[in-house]
Parts: structure tokens; C-alpha cells; sequence
């Protein structure tokens, strides 16, 4: 374990980019400031072309910036199209931008709702949540997650954008993500050790199914519309298709942990409670929790990718094209999202036979 530890850490390092390509020439700046709405004027809607279209008249504090104090008046929905989800009140903080012509002249206009402060203490809520109810462990998944974060943020990232195969970087930061993670939510242990093997193993295949299904499907990640913007300027040499594996990759390690861990725990309880069972009585039993851990978690895992594609769910239902449905289903947004739920899906479902398997060998007395 310790030279598999070894070999992680220098790959880690060593794909570390050593210049990142974040700067953009000859892009018009622009400036964000804070603001506070001091009064709503008036408000109501416009006709333009047969839309209602909402609009405010507002009076608002700036509170950041060089003008800070001033106090100006802005015509929110002149420009852009608001909801009544949208609209702000008296008292509210929003983000203001503010855009200086060639003369000097400057114009502001409210850029978003400012939700910082309430995220910041829905943020700690849920830390302090955690921790009541999961005690030391619980603020040792919240390093785990932020360790995780960490990793994303300031590894896969930056070499992804440094030019490096996102495939690889993920693969070798994913493998960072389980070592550090696990072990700093569950502890070091035989059971947790058997978990992180597992779940390396488990993605390993899970990748290799994701590639294979990728170019038997003849995907190329553009269905995205995310990714074919990164098709665009500076971004333009990424490997998209290996991007959209990263994602698959990195979607799918959340749910392979916990499958994992869950699975060794429970083959180790097991032997506690009865010392007596043997390997095959510890595999059977095992495998009976796992089915039902599967199912539970593949339906799961579903839910998760249709929640977050839900409006092209919406575009099914109502096809304003009048195209025919296996047109649509061909299309890549939709057999993207397919092979995304089957890819993952499989890696959680050879998971559990796999950390059954080991869990059992290494409390059984054939490893004695």
C-alpha cells in the first residue's frame, strides 16, 4: 500500500503544471461593485412584441468601489429580461456592474441578486449538522470534501487547461481524491483500506467501459453546450471527449465510495457479530446487502442525472420541431446523458461483487 501511496504522490507532482493559460488578450473589462436597493421607485410591465416584459425602477446604494456612497437611479428590465423571481425589494443587496465608455462616461445596472451571506450561513448550518450528528467522523468527510474540492480546483483544473489529456489528470487526481478522502472520513483501517481498494479498482473499470461505450457510441462530447463553447478562443485545444470522460469519471466516484465503504463495513460487522461464519457464508450474506445497496443507489444515481437535466425532459414533451422521437433520442444531448447513467451505473454495480469479494477474503481466516 505504501509504494501504491509512493507512486500517487510522484504522479500527482509531477503532472503539476508549471504555467497556466488563464490570460485572455483584448477582452473588455468590467467592473463588479456591491449595492444596496434603497427604494423601488416603480415597477410594472412593458408590451414589446406581444411579451409582457417586467421592469423596476430603482434607487440604489452603491457600497463598494470608487463610488462608494453614491447613490444612483437604475431601470432594471430595460435591457434584459426579468422574471418576477427576479425582481428585487427594498433593502436588498445586489451586484452592480459598471461599464466606462471611450469618453469617460460611466452607466451601472444590476448584474445579479448578491447571495453570498446566505450561502456562507446555509454553509456552516450544514457543517454544524453534520458534525452533531456524525460526531469526529463527521468533520473528518468534511475535510475528506474539501480535500476533494481542493484537488479538483487546484490539480485536475489547472492541467486540463495547461494542455494535458483531461482523461489522465482525472484518472491520477481521482486516485488522489480516494486516497486523501477516505482515509480522512473513515479513518485508517483494514476496512476502510479494503473500501479505497476496491473503489480504485471499481473506477478503473468503470473508465474503461466509459471509453469503450464513448466509441462504440460515436460520442464526441460537443453535445454539451458547456463543451462546445470550450471549442471556442483560448480554450479551443482541449480534448473534449476526454473532458466529457473526466466528468463521468469524476460524477461517478462520489457513489463508488460510498457503495464501497458502506459494502466493507458490512462484511466486517458481520464477522464481529458472528466469528463463526465462514468465507462463503460472509460472501453470500454479503452480496444479499449489496444487491439491495445497489438497487437503491443505481436508482439514485438516475434520479441525480435526470434532476439536473430536467429541461430536456421538457423539450421532449413538448418537441416544438415536431421531430421524431428517435431523431431526438439520437441525438448527442440525449445519448450523452444515456451513456452517462449506464457507464456509471455499471461501475457501482461491479463494485459491490468486488468489495464483497476482498472484504470477505481479508476477514475470513483464509488471510489468518
Amino acid at each position: 500500500m505504501r509504494k501504491i501511496l509512493f507512486i500517487i504522490i510522484v504522479a500527482f507532482f509531477f503532472l503539476l503544471p508549471q504555467h497556466r493559460i488563464f490570460a485572455q488578450t483584448n477582452v473588455p473589462v468590467q467592473d463588479y461593485y456591491k449595492g444596496t436597493v434603497v427604494k423601488v421607485i416603480s415597477s410594472g410591465e412593458n408590451n414589446v412584441m406581444g411579451y409582457k416584459v417586467l421592469f423596476q425602477n430603482l434607487e440604489v446604494k452603491i457600497t463598494t468601489g470608487p463610488d462608494s456612497g453614491k447613490t444612483i437611479n437604475i431601470s432594471y428590465g430595460k435591457d434584459s429580461q426579468i422574471t418576477k423571481d427576479q425582481e428585487v425589494s427594498q433593502g436588498q443587496e445586489v451586484i452592480l456592474t459598471k461599464i466606462t465608455d471611450q469618453s469617460g462616461k460611466a452607466s451601472y445596472s444590476i448584474y445579479d441578486a448578491y447571495r453570498l451571506n446566505p450561502l456562507l450561513i446555509l454553509l456552516v448550518l450544514f457543517f454544524v449538522l453534520i458534525v452533531i450528528v456524525a460526531g469526529l467522523k463527521g468533520i473528518g468527510s468534511v475535510l475528506g470534501m474539501t480535500s476533494s474540492l481542493f484537488i479538483i480546483m487546484v490539480f485536475i483544473i489547472p492541467n486540463i487547461l495547461s494542455g494535458k489529456d483531461p482523461l489522465t489528470v482525472t484518472v491520477v487526481g481521482s486516485v488522489a481524491i480516494i486516497f486523501v478522502s477516505t482515509y480522512l472520513a473513515h479513518g485508517v483501517s483494514k476496512k476502510t483500506t479494503v473500501a479505497l481498494i476496491s473503489t480504485l479498482i471499481a473506477l478503473i473499470l468503470a473508465a474503461a467501459f466509459s471509453i469503450l461505450a464513448i466509441n462504440f457510441a460515436k460520442l464526441t462530447g460537443l453535445g454539451n453546450e458547456d463543451f462546445a463553447t470550450l471549442m471556442i478562443g483560448t480554450t479551443s485545444f482541449i480534448n473534449i471527449k476526454g473532458l466529457f470522460l473526466s466528468g463521468i469519471i469524476i460524477g461517478t466516484l462520489g457513489a463508488l465510495n460510498d457503495i464501497t465503504t458502506t459494502q466493507s463495513a458490512t462484511i466486517f460487522e458481520l464477522k464481529k457479530t458472528n466469528d463463526k461464519l465462514k468465507f462463503s457464508q460472509l460472501l453470500k450474506k454479503g452480496f444479499g446487502v449489496g444487491k439491495e445497496h445497489i438497487a437503491s443507489l443505481v436508482n439514485t444515481l438516475i434520479l441525480a442525472y435526470a434532476g439536473s437535466s430536467i429541461a430536456i425532459f421538457i423539450f421532449l414533451a413538448l418537441n416544438p420541431a415536431h421531430l421524431p422521437y428517435w431523431v431526438i433520442l439520437n441525438n448527442e444531448i440525449i445519448s450523452g446523458e444515456i451513456i452517462r447513467i449506464i457507464a456509471g451505473s455499471s461501475g457501482l454495480i461491479l463494485a459491490v461483487p468486488i468489495v464483497t469479494l476482498i472484504a470477505s477474503l481479508a476477514v475470513s481466516k483464509k488471510m489468518s
